[in-house]
């Protein structure tokens, strides 16, 4: 099933872009741009959201099947990922919260930093998708629902 994390891959990539597009469009104060572009990276980090949530729900997560002597590494890696994707989801909703408020104003504060953390996230979850379906053979996958039906 290397078809869902790529399709999820390519979304979280695709949101970057538009985060992007969305920067370099308020550069120029084009303001419908710039909305039209963050919409679009919020819309493709949510299909992400989606498809990730469906995946370990209903098949589960892939274990790291690289080396033994990396899988500390990857762990350590894989938990930074973890972390900037969490913070950076956290930071994105509060940032289109303000936006769509009209707190222009702490909007611009807290936009850049989350553009930032959000970049991280997408090329740290590239890394994570390299390493787990290109550089190495993934491990073995567990079901969510069956860890916790214990079936």
């Amino acid at each position: 099933m290397h078809l869902l994390p790529t399709i999820s891959t390519f979304f979280i990539v695709l949101s970057a872009v538009f985060v992007a597009i969305g920067w370099r469009q308020i550069i120029k104060n084009n303001f419908k741009a710039h909305r039209k572009a963050m919409l679009a990276a919020a819309y493709s980090a949510l299909v992400f959201f989606i498809i990730y949530m469906s995946r370990t729900i209903f098949i589960g997560n892939t274990s790291f099947g690289g080396p033994d002597e990396w899988k500390i590494y990857y762990t350590i890696f894989l938990i930074f990922h973890i972390f900037l994707a969490t913070t950076g989801a956290i930071f994105g909703v509060i940032t289109l919260i303000l936006a769509f408020k009209r707190k222009i104003k702490k909007h611009r504060k807290i936009g850049p930093i989350t553009s930032i953390i959000w970049f991280g996230t997408a090329i740290t979850g590239v890394a994570v998708y390299i390493l787990l379906y290109i550089l190495y053979d993934g491990g073995e996958t567990t079901s969510l629902i069956k860890a916790i039906l214990g079936t």
